[in-house]
């Protein structure tokens, strides 16, 4: 089991990273759930019943422990905490990276999504999921994905225009 559980986080760690980041917007924080994700993969990995992939199935996992924290009195605290004791500015190298990577125009926008919205650009364009997959991670039906997908778009056409940004096109397939 220890092998495979190596093998699963080599796969899907820096994905599943990313995606409790997004949700979070703590490294620290997505890291930990990242170990949560798979500590509970390996003590309840027997019910896990192949219905849908790995990936989605760690995928799902990872944005559950992500709103859990989000709800949790635990993080509101250290928002709290935070805002009113922080006095220390200086940064590691790490974090001055994260912040410049946020501070790109297109992910900042992004970002002002709500959460609802921003999973699902996230998971469409950046995790580049059908919108079959969401609404297996998300257990939603299609047609919800794809109507969220669509406000979406129209929010963030709208907060693009405002900048120099009039359309954004992914290469492949996928346009605002």
């Amino acid at each position: 089991m220890q092998k495979h559980l190596e093998e699963v986080l080599e796969l899907y760690g820096d994905y599943l990273l990313r995606i409790a980041y997004t949700y979070v917007k703590d490294k620290r924080i997505a890291e930990e759930i990242l170990q949560d994700v798979i500590f509970a993969y390996y003590r309840k990995h027997g019910q896990y019943r192949g219905e849908a992939t790995l990936k989605t199935y760690l995928t799902r996992m990872t944005i559950n422990r992500s709103y859990d924290h989000l709800r949790s009195w635990k993080n509101k605290k250290e928002l709290l905490m935070k805002k009113i004791f922080d006095k220390d500015k200086s940064k590691s190298v790490e974090m001055c990276y994260i912040e410049n990577e946020e501070k790109l125009e297109i992910t900042r926008i992004v970002f002002t999504l709500k959460v609802k919205q921003r999973e699902i650009i996230l998971l469409y364009y950046y995790a580049d999921h059908t919108t079959k997959e969401i609404a297996e991670i998300l257990n939603k039906p299609e047609s919800t994905i794809k109507s969220r997908l669509q406000k979406a778009r129209a929010e963030l056409r709208g907060k693009l225009q405002d900048t120099d940004w009039e359309v954004l096109v992914d290469e492949n397939r996928k346009t605002f």
